[in-house]
């Protein structure tokens, strides 16, 4: 195993240290920039279109874990939706940076760029087909509505008001920093819900996906990107299964948040339970290098598609006749 996370994690345990609200204040995304954010939201659209998922352009979308910036629900309003919500554990973005991001993802739009691939963001997935910018959703028409200078400038006021803490009664700008109930936004309202590498450290996770149920409209949906490697926690990506619970609480210490350790099929038998339908998984596989001798008891049970899934998205509906 790797030493330093579980002496970090013994260190967060006692009285007066600063070590969680370190780790805390490091939860940065370096990828924060617009070109980032431009990708991340194009790449989620564009998959929720190869997937037959986008019969009408969402109005209404939430984002779990925005991060260091609101800038992939930005990319979406430019794009037309018309209200986000960005749901955060702890309050990390950074007012001033969403401002350039935004100015910056007009341009980017307006310049109808291609999608960022994976030789600029080899990390970032899903990966597509196609990596040209997707005027098979984003239309010239769409576009010219969308990028009206009055929208846009409507858009930046209310980003500004939200920034200084007074936001107008009507807006379709939220952020909500830390976010624990259904109460942040009406039930049933919401036509898409996406992640980028948040759902791996989301606890509890069973009633994080029946909230997120709740908040869909029937026939809405959700594409969340997971990964399930070890986050630096062990030597082998898929290491922290081979920990017990005594060792990963040690591990974790007070730290806000780390990960969950579930596998995929734990995120896919969860959202059936809270109800939704799955329509997509695309895998990302990688060589498992534990036993089965090395796992841990609670994980003994994984199977060897769950030891070799490294990352995946995971898109899934609302059933139409779903309360």
């Amino acid at each position: 195993m790797i030493i330093r996370p579980l002496i970090t994690g013994i260190l967060s345990l006692l009285p007066g240290s600063q070590i969680a609200h370190y780790l805390r204040a490091k939860k940065t995304i370096n990828y924060a920039d617009a070109r980032y954010c431009y990708c991340v939201w194009l790449r989620h659209l564009a998959a929720a279109q190869e997937s037959g998922l986008l019969s009408t352009f969402p109005q209404t979308i939430a984002e779990l874990g925005p991060g260091s910036s609101l800038g992939a629900g930005l990319a979406g309003l430019i794009s037309g939706v018309q209200r986000y919500y960005g749901l955060d554990i702890v309050r990390y973005c950074s007012d001033l940076r969403n401002l350039e991001i935004f100015d910056a993802l007009v341009n980017l739009f307006q310049a109808r760029t291609p999608i960022p691939d994976e030789n600029e963001f080899s990390h970032i997935k899903p990966f597509l087909k196609l990596y040209d910018f997707p005027g098979y959703i984003l239309s010239d028409e769409r576009l010219k509505k969308t990028l009206d200078l009055e929208r846009i400038s409507q858009l930046r006021k209310e980003l500004i008001a939200l920034n200084q803490g007074h936001p107008p009664q009507t807006r379709q700008i939220h952020y909500f920093a830390p976010w624990n109930d259904t109460d942040i936004t009406e039930l049933s309202t919401v036509d898409m819900i996406y992640s980028q590498a948040v759902l791996e450290h989301a606890e509890p996770l069973g009633a994080i996906y029946k909230n997120l149920r709740k908040w869909l409209k029937p026939g809405g949906f959700m594409s969340h990107q997971i990964d399930f490697r070890c986050h630096g926690t062990a030597a082998d990506w898929n290491g922290h299964w081979g920990y017990s619970d005594f060792m990963w609480k040690l591990i974790k210490g007070r730290k806000p948040y780390l990960i969950n350790r579930e596998p995929l099929s734990a995120h896919i038998a969860l959202q059936k339970e809270a109800g939704f339908k799955i329509i997509t998984v695309k895998k990302d596989m990688s060589e498992s290098k534990l036993t089965a001798a090395q796992l841990a008891g609670r994980f003994r049970h994984l199977s060897e598609d769950d030891l070799t899934v490294s990352g995946a998205l995971i898109q899934s509906v609302k059933p139409e006749n779903c309360g």
